[in-house]
């Protein structure tokens, strides 16, 4: 199912490997007559009581409809009346300032990941959302939740946010192997030899069409994907540390360097994206699923299958294959940990004053966050069918599979698709499968080798997870577009790579020294190698 919005809009939109997401359904509640685990049973007057309960999220794509099946499902099931406003995400930013503007907060709030820092601290200072750490005992799926990721949406101590899931996943590098071995050339283990690749295949005819209309890396703009390879290479990890022994972000680390680097001697040898500082997200995958590029991105969860199915009508014989992390300059070789969570859900701090109805609340939460394991995915679970609208109308089952309707979150065919927080809290990562939720043996075969690498290898800790800077969040966004800006110039050979040293300086004398020292201020383990797990 869908993790915020349906499997197929999320799947079309993450390739984006945006996130976003998806997973698998949530299970179902209980009712909210039974009691949850730890609570007591609520008595016959306040199980009849019908509560209002209002909610803001985001959704990519159109929202679904005010009225449905699935809101009236959810009316009967909980003896509420729910009444949630979808904002499509480009809008969601200028909506949910005006809702905190006009102080009239919903019951619920979704927020996105990259809002923890900034929106999440500033209005849970004001005492804006409910403290939920009181409550984590008295639901199961709440009770999953580790307590590294429960310590990175604290605030001044206090818990605000229910965490919504995410697998520890990130993006890796995915080749197109039909074109290597056309080549003769093996998988890339370095930089050096991605280099060479990216090269064979913009001169050397991969495709075998006779025409030299191919090339080596998608990239877009933002330098996004970052393709990197481990830590060393992750303009996100603070894995580097100066002179002084302070951890620094990637983005002015020595791995960057070298990356941007050799995105200038592709960018000089035709080998990537030519217009990579305009092309938007989506045009960025129609470079790779169009057959042009052969160096692109995969992650086990949010693959677009339409993609996929669009590129094999044009290449039919294509097979793909992903990297491994390299090995760095430190001798270590693993990747970068996902935060573990993807989004935040918020309560009104006016809840407190409101128990039987924040139970209800809370319960329909719990919810949404269960975790169905593979084989009661169907409709022989009462609660799975009803989550995901009942067989035959809002799912069917195919090869053992749910798939959802075509029509599924346009209609509001499922209950699903209205919960704020709608994807399920697996007990561990591997407890998904997500390679057999794509229909394409080939997108199947790739996935599968993601997930069995992330079996595999070491992950780094990103030490500066849930700590605050105030500089961070004051000039943080605006100096990393300064630092992305400068590096896009660097590429493109309208600034000088050689000026490394210099645009280090200017981000550290732009307010990036103070958010070095506020992040190191609070992290407690200096040693880059004793965060790999």
């Amino acid at each position: 199912m869908s993790k915020k919005r349906m499997i197929t809009m999320m799947m079309a939109a993450l390739l984006s490997v945006s996130l976003a997401a998806c997973g698998q359904s949530s299970p179902g509640p209980k009712s909210a007559e039974q009691p949850q685990e730890g609570g007591k049973a609520p008595t016959e007057g306040e199980a009849k009581q019908t509560y209002t309960v209002t909610a803001i999220d985001y959704r990519y794509g159109d929202p679904p409809p005010s009225s449905s099946p699935g809101l009236t499902m959810i009316n009967e099931r909980f003896n509420v009346k729910y009444e949630p406003t979808f904002v499509p995400n480009t809008a969601f930013d200028e909506k949910i300032n005006a809702t905190f503007a006009s102080g009239k907060i919903p019951d619920m709030i979704g927020l996105m990941t990259a809002d923890v820092k900034n929106r999440y601290n500033k209005f849970a200072k004001q005492g804006a959302f409910l403290d939920i750490e009181p409550y984590i005992q008295e639901y199961p799926t709440l009770k999953l939740v580790p307590d590294f990721i429960w310590d990175a949406v604290r605030v001044d101590g206090k818990i605000y946010a229910i965490p919504q899931y995410a697998p520890k996943y990130q993006v890796v590098t995915v080749i197109r192997k039909d074109w290597l071995d056309k080549l003769g050339l093996e998988v890339p283990t370095n930089y050096e030899q991605l280099k060479e690749v990216a090269i064979a295949f913009t001169n050397n005819d991969p495709d075998g069409n006779g025409k030299k209309d191919t090339y080596g890396l998608a990239i877009g703009q933002d330098i996004n994907p970052n393709f990197n390879q481990g830590p060393y290479w992750d303009p996100d990890a603070w894995y580097h540390q100066d002179e002084a022994g302070n951890y620094i972000p990637g983005m002015i680390g020595n791995g960057r360097k070298e990356f941007i680097t050799m995105l200038s001697e592709l960018y000089k040898a035709g080998a990537m994206t030519k217009d990579y500082a305009i092309l938007n997200w989506a045009d960025t995958n129609k470079e790779f699923y169009s057959g042009k590029a052969g160096i692109f991105i995969g992650t086990p969860r949010g693959m677009s299958q339409e993609y996929m199915d669009g590129l094999l009508a044009i290449h039919p014989d294509a097979q793909f294959v992903s990297l491994g992390p390299f090995k760095d300059a430190y001798g270590n070789q693993g990747l970068t940990s996902g935060a573990g969570f993807n989004g935040i859900t918020l309560l009104s701090a006016k809840l407190a004053s409101k128990p039987e109805k924040l139970k209800r609340i809370l319960t329909m939460i719990d919810f949404g966050r269960t975790f169905y394991p593979e084989d009661s995915r169907n409709e022989s679970n009462a609660d799975f069918d009803w989550w995901s609208g009942k067989i035959g109308v809002g799912y069917e089952m195919k090869d053992g599979v749910p798939v959802n309707k075509e029509n599924f979150a346009s209609d509001g065919l499922a209950p699903s698709t209205y919960f704020v927080d709608n994807t399920a809290w697996a007990p561990q990562d591997f407890d998904n499968d997500y390679s057999i939720t794509y229909q394409t043996k080939q997108l199947s075969d790739l996935v599968e080798s993601i997930e069995a690498m992330y079996k595999e290898i070491k992950l780094y800790a990103n030490p500066i997870t849930g700590l605050e800077s105030a500089t961070d969040n004051a000039k943080g966004a605006e100096l990393k577009k300064y630092v992305m800006d400068e590096q896009v110039k660097m590429i493109a050979g309208t600034r000088p790579v050689s000026e490394w040293d210099q645009l280090v300086q200017e981000y550290l004398s732009k307010g990036g020294a103070d958010i070095i020292a506020e992040y190191n201020a609070g992290i407690t383990e200096k040693d880059p190698k004793a965060l790999f797990k």
